[in-house]
């Protein structure tokens, strides 16, 4: 029997008054957190600008961009209804969700995936709550644009609606999160996503692949691949959708699925190895950059991620070049040695050390100055900084 061919995927909502759902309280608890960070960074403890300010290779220092307007669940809205494609990445930590800032991603998702990617675990169940909760705090310090997600691990929702809300309401108030995900399409996972709505909190659905029910899955087995299961997606998405989520993730779900899915619902779906009809993409950071090079790694890098650069070689490549130069003893030079003592002072701790009886560190100390100061002889004015500080010189 001949199938009817699937209709042209749309990206708009299906009824002019769609709407994403508990968008209400978004922000504002980032927000009054945000307003208390001038004062957190003038404490005693702050980094000094006379100890940092380095890690810039010469010559590639990037402007400052001015700051962008937060994305909320009105922005996903707008582009949802306009048909624009909507981006998510993965983060962890502060220096991920500072890239992925950076980057102008739409959406964070705080994943339980770090249990893989940055605890080592074979899969995602061995993640807890509190630790989410240290990631997601992580990841809110160095993201202020993005909409952050934080994933709810297994076992912090499972057990009641009441649990459930228990749990969003701990990443939203001392996670910082602007939304939760969690995983399932089964009534009491939609029970659960109603109570979290309810209680105030925003929640993104996903259904197909589940890495929490591995379990009962028999394994990271895609969905969707027969007509029963492929139905099952959709009413799953369907479900959550009048529960009150806000978007769904479709995972790897074949793209006629994830296509009727899209079509059938008002709200976003977001896919991740679900083919190109999706309202919006997701991708884990560490996947997609490359970072994991060992073949133990590429046994669970997945088929449908794509690697938009080669980052762990990079790593590999700059680690063995510090350990060669250090090796070597020619890490830190003169140029990465930038703390002066001026060589009236140099003289008096010699002099000092040597009236103590400490004559091998006199020498030491005299020798180290006498070293220093004829590198700096060497170097050019422009190579200094006011402070007659070695700088490295600038390149075109």
């Amino acid at each position: 029997m001949q199938r009817a061919a699937l209709a042209p995927v749309s990206h708009q909502p299906a009824h002019a008054h769609a709407r994403i759902a508990g968008g209400t309280i978004i922000r504002p608890l980032r927000q009054s957190f945000r307003h208390q960070l001038p004062s957190w960074r003038l404490l005693s403890h702050a980094p000094e600008t006379a100890v940092y300010g380095g890690g810039a290779r010469p010559g590639h220092q990037e402007a400052a961009a001015p700051p962008a307007r937060p994305v909320t669940l009105a922005t996903l809205r707008g582009k949802h209804r306009r048909g624009e494609p909507i981006t998510m990445v993965t983060a962890y930590d502060y220096s991920s969700a500072v890239h992925v800032d950076v980057a102008g991603i739409d959406l964070i998702l705080v994943g339980d995936s770090a249990a893989m990617v940055a605890h080592g675990h074979d899969n995602t169940l061995p993640i807890s709550l509190d630790l989410m909760l240290e990631h997601c705090r992580a990841v809110v310090r160095g993201a202020p644009r993005p909409l952050i997600v934080g994933d709810l691990p297994f076992g912090s929702y499972e057990s009641s609606p009441a649990q459930a809300v228990e749990s969003a309401v701990r990443l939203a108030k001392e996670g910082g999160v602007d939304v939760v995900k969690m995983e399932g399409g089964t009534p009491s996972r939609v029970s659960a996503a109603k109570a979290i709505v309810e209680a105030g909190i925003a929640v993104m659905g996903h259904v197909g692949l589940t890495p929490q029910a591995i379990s009962a899955l028999g394994g990271f087995r895609a969905q969707g691949k027969t007509v029963d299961s492929a139905l099952k997606v959709v009413e799953a998405a369907i479900a959550l959708q009048d529960a009150g989520c806000f978007a769904v993730v479709l995972e790897c779900v074949p793209a006629p699925v994830a296509a009727a899915a899209t079509t059938a619902l008002q709200i976003p779906t977001i896919g991740i190895g679900a083919g190109p009809l999706c309202s919006g993409q997701v991708l884990v950071y560490h996947d997609l950059l490359g970072m994991f090079q060992s073949p133990a790694h590429s046994k669970v890098t997945p088929k449908f991620c794509k690697q938009f650069g080669n980052v762990g070689a990079v790593i590999s490549k700059a680690l063995t070049e510090y350990r060669e130069e250090v090796e070597a003893r020619s890490f830190p030079d003169a140029i990465y040695t930038p703390y002066k003592m001026s060589s009236s002072d140099a003289d008096a701790f010699a002099n000092v050390l040597q009236k103590m009886g400490f004559d091998g560190p006199a020498a030491a100390a005299a020798a180290a100055a006498d070293n220093y100061s004829e590198k700096l002889a060497g170097r050019k004015p422009q190579e200094m900084n006011t402070n007659g500080v070695l700088t490295a010189p600038a390149t075109v």
